[in-house]
Protein backbone atom coordinates (compact mmCIF):
# COMPACT_ATOMS: atom_id res chain seq x y z
CA UNK A 1 0.00 0.00 0.00
CA UNK A 2 1.51 3.43 -0.93
CA UNK A 3 2.50 6.19 2.01
CA UNK A 4 0.62 9.02 1.68
CA UNK A 5 2.37 12.34 2.52
CA UNK A 6 1.31 14.24 5.97
CA UNK A 7 -1.44 16.25 5.42
CA UNK A 8 -0.94 19.80 5.68
CA UNK A 9 -2.77 22.80 7.01
CA UNK A 10 -4.87 24.40 5.15
CA UNK A 11 -3.07 26.90 2.43
CA UNK A 12 -4.04 30.97 3.04
CA UNK A 13 -4.43 32.03 -0.69
CA UNK A 14 -0.99 33.77 -2.48
CA UNK A 15 -0.86 36.79 -2.05
CA UNK A 16 -1.98 36.23 2.23
CA UNK A 17 0.80 33.40 2.18
CA UNK A 18 3.37 35.63 0.62
CA UNK A 19 2.79 38.68 2.91
CA UNK A 20 2.65 36.01 6.20
CA UNK A 21 5.87 34.15 5.28
CA UNK A 22 9.13 34.02 6.73
CA UNK A 23 12.17 35.98 4.49
CA UNK A 24 15.83 35.59 4.82
CA UNK A 25 15.51 39.24 5.58
CA UNK A 26 13.31 38.61 8.58
CA UNK A 27 16.19 36.18 10.29
CA UNK A 28 19.12 37.03 8.93
CA UNK A 29 21.20 39.85 8.48
CA UNK A 30 21.04 39.45 4.51
CA UNK A 31 20.44 42.47 1.64
CA UNK A 32 19.05 42.43 -1.72
CA UNK A 33 16.85 40.00 -3.54
CA UNK A 34 17.71 37.55 -0.86
CA UNK A 35 16.19 39.15 1.69
CA UNK A 36 12.41 39.40 0.27
CA UNK A 37 12.84 35.26 -0.33
CA UNK A 38 10.70 33.37 1.94
CA UNK A 39 12.83 30.28 3.60
CA UNK A 40 12.32 27.13 1.67
CA UNK A 41 12.52 23.43 2.94
CA UNK A 42 15.14 22.56 -0.47
CA UNK A 43 17.57 25.99 1.36
CA UNK A 44 17.08 24.51 4.99
CA UNK A 45 17.94 21.16 4.02
CA UNK A 46 20.88 22.22 1.64
CA UNK A 47 22.48 24.54 4.19
CA UNK A 48 21.83 21.55 7.54
CA UNK A 49 23.77 18.79 4.53
CA UNK A 50 26.80 21.69 4.52
CA UNK A 51 26.37 22.25 7.89
CA UNK A 52 27.04 18.66 8.80
CA UNK A 53 29.85 18.04 6.63
CA UNK A 54 31.97 21.38 7.37
CA UNK A 55 30.89 20.11 11.78
CA UNK A 56 32.42 16.38 10.78
CA UNK A 57 30.31 12.94 11.91
CA UNK A 58 27.00 14.20 10.78
CA UNK A 59 26.68 17.38 13.42
CA UNK A 60 25.00 20.37 13.89
CA UNK A 61 24.93 23.26 15.25
CA UNK A 62 21.86 23.95 17.64
CA UNK A 63 20.07 27.01 17.19
CA UNK A 64 22.74 27.48 14.40
CA UNK A 65 21.76 29.06 10.51
CA UNK A 66 20.33 25.74 8.86
CA UNK A 67 17.99 24.59 12.47
CA UNK A 68 16.49 28.64 12.22
CA UNK A 69 16.03 28.29 8.35
CA UNK A 70 14.25 24.31 8.90
CA UNK A 71 12.23 26.42 11.44
CA UNK A 72 11.40 29.47 8.97
CA UNK A 73 10.75 27.16 6.07
CA UNK A 74 8.11 25.01 8.45
CA UNK A 75 6.38 27.79 9.07
CA UNK A 76 6.59 28.93 5.27
CA UNK A 77 5.33 25.11 4.34
CA UNK A 78 2.28 25.33 6.59
CA UNK A 79 1.12 28.62 5.26
CA UNK A 80 1.46 27.42 2.02
CA UNK A 81 4.06 30.11 1.14
CA UNK A 82 6.76 27.50 -0.11
CA UNK A 83 6.04 23.94 -1.35
CA UNK A 84 7.79 20.79 0.32
CA UNK A 85 10.97 20.84 -1.84
CA UNK A 86 11.53 23.77 -3.04
CA UNK A 87 15.05 26.19 -3.19
CA UNK A 88 14.56 29.60 -4.21
CA UNK A 89 16.29 30.91 -6.85
CA UNK A 90 18.59 32.68 -5.34
CA UNK A 91 19.94 29.56 -3.54
CA UNK A 92 19.48 27.56 -6.89
CA UNK A 93 22.21 29.90 -8.53
CA UNK A 94 24.19 31.12 -5.58
CA UNK A 95 24.47 28.32 -3.17
CA UNK A 96 25.27 27.71 0.18
CA UNK A 97 28.78 26.41 1.95
CA UNK A 98 30.20 26.10 5.08
CA UNK A 99 33.40 26.47 5.51
CA UNK A 100 35.95 26.14 8.59
CA UNK A 101 39.27 27.79 8.98
CA UNK A 102 41.62 27.18 11.78
CA UNK A 103 43.11 30.17 13.98
CA UNK A 104 45.25 30.22 16.70
CA UNK A 105 44.22 26.70 17.60
CA UNK A 106 40.42 27.84 17.03
CA UNK A 107 38.14 26.76 14.49
CA UNK A 108 36.34 29.71 12.79
CA UNK A 109 33.36 28.37 10.77
CA UNK A 110 31.53 30.36 8.33
CA UNK A 111 27.90 29.62 6.35
CA UNK A 112 26.76 31.65 3.65
CA UNK A 113 23.99 31.54 2.03
CA UNK A 114 23.72 32.58 -2.09
CA UNK A 115 27.10 34.61 -1.05
CA UNK A 116 25.75 36.14 1.76
CA UNK A 117 26.76 36.10 5.40
CA UNK A 118 23.94 34.03 7.84
CA UNK A 119 26.51 33.07 10.62
CA UNK A 120 29.74 32.62 11.93
CA UNK A 121 30.98 30.90 14.82
CA UNK A 122 34.11 29.99 16.66
CA UNK A 123 34.97 26.59 17.84
CA UNK A 124 37.55 27.04 20.65
CA UNK A 125 38.26 24.11 22.45
CA UNK A 126 36.91 21.31 19.73
CA UNK A 127 34.16 20.45 21.49
CA UNK A 128 30.62 22.35 20.80
CA UNK A 129 30.77 25.01 18.63
CA UNK A 130 30.49 28.29 20.26
CA UNK A 131 28.30 31.01 18.02
CA UNK A 132 29.40 34.00 17.82
CA UNK A 133 27.30 36.06 14.55
CA UNK A 134 23.72 36.55 15.69
CA UNK A 135 20.55 36.32 13.44
CA UNK A 136 18.45 38.79 12.63
CA UNK A 137 17.59 41.83 10.30
CA UNK A 138 19.44 44.88 9.80
CA UNK A 139 23.06 46.43 11.80
CA UNK A 140 26.29 46.13 10.76
CA UNK A 141 28.23 43.20 9.75
CA UNK A 142 30.53 43.38 12.59
CA UNK A 143 30.55 41.07 16.42
CA UNK A 144 29.51 43.65 19.10
CA UNK A 145 30.37 43.32 22.49
CA UNK A 146 27.20 42.27 23.59
CA UNK A 147 26.78 39.57 21.15
CA UNK A 148 29.98 38.33 22.04
CA UNK A 149 29.12 38.25 25.51
CA UNK A 150 25.48 36.20 24.55
CA UNK A 151 28.16 34.22 22.98
CA UNK A 152 29.96 32.71 25.81
CA UNK A 153 26.70 32.38 27.48
CA UNK A 154 25.68 30.13 24.63
CA UNK A 155 28.88 28.23 25.35
CA UNK A 156 29.88 27.96 29.27
CA UNK A 157 26.07 29.25 30.16
CA UNK A 158 25.82 26.71 33.06
CA UNK A 159 29.31 27.33 35.02
CA UNK A 160 29.04 29.65 38.14
CA UNK A 161 29.64 32.87 37.81
CA UNK A 162 33.23 33.71 39.33
CA UNK A 163 35.48 36.65 40.18
CA UNK A 164 37.43 36.52 36.94
CA UNK A 165 33.92 36.20 35.04
CA UNK A 166 32.89 39.23 37.03
CA UNK A 167 35.68 41.36 36.34
CA UNK A 168 35.64 40.17 32.36
CA UNK A 169 32.09 41.48 32.31
CA UNK A 170 33.31 44.87 33.70
CA UNK A 171 35.80 44.88 31.43
CA UNK A 172 33.64 44.21 28.34
CA UNK A 173 30.61 46.75 29.52
CA UNK A 174 32.96 49.79 29.92
CA UNK A 175 34.31 49.46 26.64
CA UNK A 176 30.98 48.94 24.97
CA UNK A 177 29.06 52.13 26.47
CA UNK A 178 32.71 54.08 26.09
CA UNK A 179 32.86 55.40 30.22
CA UNK A 180 34.56 54.04 33.59
CA UNK A 181 31.57 54.46 35.47
CA UNK A 182 29.80 51.15 35.96
CA UNK A 183 25.81 51.75 35.21
CA UNK A 184 23.53 51.03 38.30
CA UNK A 185 21.87 47.57 37.83
CA UNK A 186 24.15 46.88 34.78
CA UNK A 187 25.32 43.79 33.83
CA UNK A 188 28.63 44.41 35.20
CA UNK A 189 26.86 45.29 38.92
CA UNK A 190 24.95 42.07 38.86
CA UNK A 191 27.61 40.31 37.42
CA UNK A 192 29.90 41.88 40.99
CA UNK A 193 26.78 41.21 42.92
CA UNK A 194 26.37 37.47 41.70
CA UNK A 195 30.19 36.68 41.92
CA UNK A 196 30.16 37.89 45.86
CA UNK A 197 27.14 35.95 46.59
CA UNK A 198 28.14 32.54 44.86
CA UNK A 199 31.45 32.34 46.84
CA UNK A 200 29.24 32.17 49.74
CA UNK A 201 26.95 29.58 48.30
CA UNK A 202 27.84 26.02 48.68
CA UNK A 203 27.01 23.97 45.93
CA UNK A 204 26.81 24.93 42.26
CA UNK A 205 23.10 23.90 41.39
CA UNK A 206 22.48 27.20 44.04
CA UNK A 207 24.62 29.61 42.03
CA UNK A 208 24.10 32.37 39.92
CA UNK A 209 25.51 31.30 36.46
CA UNK A 210 27.05 33.42 33.59
CA UNK A 211 23.92 32.56 31.43
CA UNK A 212 21.66 33.95 34.60
CA UNK A 213 23.65 37.33 34.18
CA UNK A 214 24.89 37.79 30.33
CA UNK A 215 21.71 36.17 28.24
CA UNK A 216 20.38 38.81 26.26
CA UNK A 217 23.40 41.12 27.07
CA UNK A 218 23.16 42.50 23.94
CA UNK A 219 19.76 44.34 24.84
CA UNK A 220 20.51 44.69 28.47
CA UNK A 221 24.16 46.79 27.91
CA UNK A 222 23.14 50.83 27.24
CA UNK A 223 25.23 50.84 24.16
CA UNK A 224 27.12 49.18 22.38
CA UNK A 225 29.99 48.60 19.44
CA UNK A 226 31.96 46.05 17.34
CA UNK A 227 35.09 44.17 19.06
CA UNK A 228 38.22 45.69 18.51
CA UNK A 229 41.43 44.19 19.49
CA UNK A 230 42.03 46.55 22.08
CA UNK A 231 38.19 45.69 23.39
CA UNK A 232 39.80 41.87 23.69
CA UNK A 233 42.76 43.01 25.06
CA UNK A 234 41.45 44.30 27.90
CA UNK A 235 38.91 41.90 28.61
CA UNK A 236 40.86 38.83 28.25
CA UNK A 237 43.51 40.49 30.96
CA UNK A 238 41.05 41.33 33.32
CA UNK A 239 39.79 37.92 33.03
CA UNK A 240 43.30 36.27 33.15
CA UNK A 241 44.43 38.67 36.64
CA UNK A 242 41.24 37.35 38.64
CA UNK A 243 42.18 33.77 37.79
CA UNK A 244 44.95 31.64 39.44
CA UNK A 245 46.36 29.83 36.80
CA UNK A 246 46.49 33.20 34.68
CA UNK A 247 44.52 31.69 31.91
CA UNK A 248 40.96 32.68 30.15
CA UNK A 249 38.23 29.76 30.66
CA UNK A 250 37.92 28.27 27.40
CA UNK A 251 34.48 29.27 25.32
CA UNK A 252 34.15 32.12 27.78
CA UNK A 253 34.06 35.71 27.88
CA UNK A 254 37.85 36.63 27.01
CA UNK A 255 37.58 33.81 24.37
CA UNK A 256 34.22 35.14 22.94
CA UNK A 257 35.45 38.60 22.62
CA UNK A 258 38.81 37.14 21.12
CA UNK A 259 36.74 35.38 18.76
CA UNK A 260 34.86 37.93 17.52
CA UNK A 261 38.41 40.43 16.58
CA UNK A 262 38.76 36.85 14.47
CA UNK A 263 35.69 37.06 12.82
CA UNK A 264 35.35 41.10 12.50
CA UNK A 265 38.75 40.95 10.64
CA UNK A 266 37.99 38.20 8.49
CA UNK A 267 34.84 40.21 7.40
CA UNK A 268 36.09 43.66 6.61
Amino acid sequence: MSQQQPSRPQAMDNDQAAAASIKYGDVFSVQGDLATKPVAPGDAAALQAAESRALGAGQSLRGGPAAVMESAAAVNYGAGAVHGNQVTDAVREGGVSVTATDVGGARIVTERVAGQVVGQYVDPTGGVPLQVAATGGGGGDGITVGEALEAAALSVGDKPLDQADAAAIQAAEVRAIGSNRIPPGGIAAQAQSAATQNARTMGDENKTTISDVLSDAATKLGADKEVTREDAKGVIEAEIRNKPDMRTTPGGIGSAMAAAVRVNRDIQ
